[in-house]
């Protein structure tokens, strides 16, 4: 079943600890969410091999969220795990792109060589600047009044964990599986964004949409995560889109996509999606390899002029592509 009590801590970055060894070593972080403490668990080794785990971060995050998400207060806000609002998903949401993902060892000898290094790197510069915010996205745990935190001593124990991809799990980590339940880390800093990301090299990228459980049938990624042969992602990428047009409602939106393959593909089946995952189907057209084609957006699928979301999804429903804008000027075709 999904996460018990899935949200977004939300608060000031007070200490850090690395812990090494081989047994599920995480990264903590001491979190003041408005005079309530919390630790914030984050795996930095898988207890199933591979056990590396794979990580990216942006450095200047955008997405359509941000404004919701900087409305929220100090302190553990609980987030239904639906499309639309700031739960988070790894693939449906379209938060960053998978193949920046690189695995990294979880502490090792040497400067930023590491995965403990890789998130030093924000963490310190959060803990050292007054005005910066920790957004945790996890499960929660406590509080739990007769036991102090392990790590930083505080009481009572209280935390967010499972600061990771929450689906498409195998063995006994089915059972956490679920979607719009996704953990990450997002920094905001006052001059920019900051997001990390991190996932097990063991799950999958293709998963139910009610249950999270991995598809049948998908080839496992590659040991980057990145996609394997077999697997749809990418064939067809979303190029650009005419997200505002010039004129009153109703608008002429437009999505030009780019055939990457080396034969032509039938769009008939093929869906587009909006961030509240409104499907609309895509016209009956030819798509020659290395051609593009600029299509009406469907009429039920919405776009918002101040922020959202495209998915692109082959007649298997399995995604191929996804972007996220924030912005859409006038009359301006926006370039992905």
């Amino acid at each position: 079943m999904p996460l018990a009590e899935y949200g977004v801590l939300v608060g000031r970055v007070r200490d850090r600890r690395r812990e090494g060894g081989k047994n599920s070593p995480h990264y903590q972080i001491h979190v003041d969410a408005a005079g309530t403490q919390f630790r914030v668990a984050v795996n930095v080794l898988s207890a199933l091999a591979p056990s590396e785990l794979l990580y990216t971060a942006d450095e200047d995050f955008t997405h359509p969220l941000l404004p919701a998400l900087a409305t929220v207060s100090d302190g553990f806000t609980a987030l239904p795990s639906t499309p639309g609002g700031l739960a988070l998903d790894f693939i449906r949401a379209n938060l960053f792109d998978r193949t920046a993902l690189r695995t990294l060892p979880a502490d090792q000898p040497g400067p930023d060589n590491d995965l403990a290094d890789k998130l030093d790197h924000y963490i310190q510069r959060a803990a050292a600047d007054p005005a910066a915010r920790l957004y945790a996205f996890g499960q929660r745990w406590g509080p739990e009044p007769s036991t102090p935190d392990k790590v930083f001593g505080f009481s009572p124990g209280n935390g967010v964990h499972d600061i990771h991809m929450n689906q498409g799990n195998t063995g006994r980590f089915t059972a956490d599986d679920g979607v719009w339940q996704d953990g990450a880390l997002i920094l905001a800093f006052p001059d920019r964004w900051v997001a990390v990301f991190l996932a097990f090299q063991s799950q999958a990228w293709h998963t139910d949409d009610t249950t999270g459980h991995t598809l049948p049938g998908i080839p496992p990624a590659d040991p980057d995560g990145h996609p394997a042969p077999g697997e749809p992602d990418r064939q067809i990428r979303i190029i650009a889109a005419l997200v505002n047009p010039t004129g009153p409602a109703p608008e002429p939106e437009t999505v030009t996509l780019l055939n990457t393959t080396a034969g032509p593909v039938d769009l008939t089946g093929w869906t587009l999606l909006d961030r509240a995952q409104h499907r609309g189907p895509l016209p009956s057209v030819l798509l020659p390899a290395g051609d593009t084609a600029r299509l009406r957006v469907p009429p039920l699928v919405a776009l918002g002029n101040n922020g959202g979301t495209l998915t692109l999804l082959n007649p298997a429903g399995l995604k191929v592509d996804g972007v996220a804008y924030t912005t859409a000027p006038e009359g301006r075709t926006l370039a992905f």
